[in-house]
C-alpha cells in the first residue's frame, strides 16, 4: 500500500519571526482539524477490527454462528503476538477517542 506523503520545507527560527505574534486558528479550523483527526483514527480503528474479525473466519459463520471446529480452540492465523499487537492498538485508538471526545488531551 503506497501512500504519498507532502513534504513541507522550514527554516530555522530567527530573533525576528520569535518576536512576532502567532497567529490563532479560527473556530472553524480547529473544527475541522478536530474532525478530521477523528475520523483518521476511528477509520484505523475500523481497520484493525477488521483485521481482528478476519481471524475467526471459518470458525465463526454469518457473525454469530460458531462452528464445530471452535471447539479445537482459537489460533489465529497471524500468530499470538500480532494478534495481541492488533488488540491494544484498537485499544490504543478507542483510548484517544473517548479523551478527545471528553475535552482531553
Amino acid at each position: 500500500m503506497s501512500q504519498e506523503f507532502k513534504v513541507i520545507t522550514g527554516g530555522m527560527a530567527t530573533e525576528n519571526s520569535l518576536k512576532q505574534p502567532k497567529q490563532s486558528m479560527s473556530h472553524e479550523d480547529m473544527l475541522r482539524h478536530f474532525r478530521n483527526l477523528t475520523s483518521s483514527m476511528a477509520g484505523d480503528a475500523l481497520r484493525i477490527w477488521s483485521a481482528i474479525y478476519s481471524e475467526f473466519d471459518g470458525t465463526v459463520t454469518y457473525g454469530s454462528m460458531i462452528t464445530a471446529d471452535a471447539k479445537k480452540g482459537f489460533h489465529p492465523r497471524c500468530g499470538w503476538p500480532e494478534f495481541l499487537e492488533k488488540m491494544r492498538l484498537l485499544e490504543h485508538y478507542l483510548d484517544h477517542l473517548k479523551r478527545l471526545a471528553e475535552g482531553q488531551s
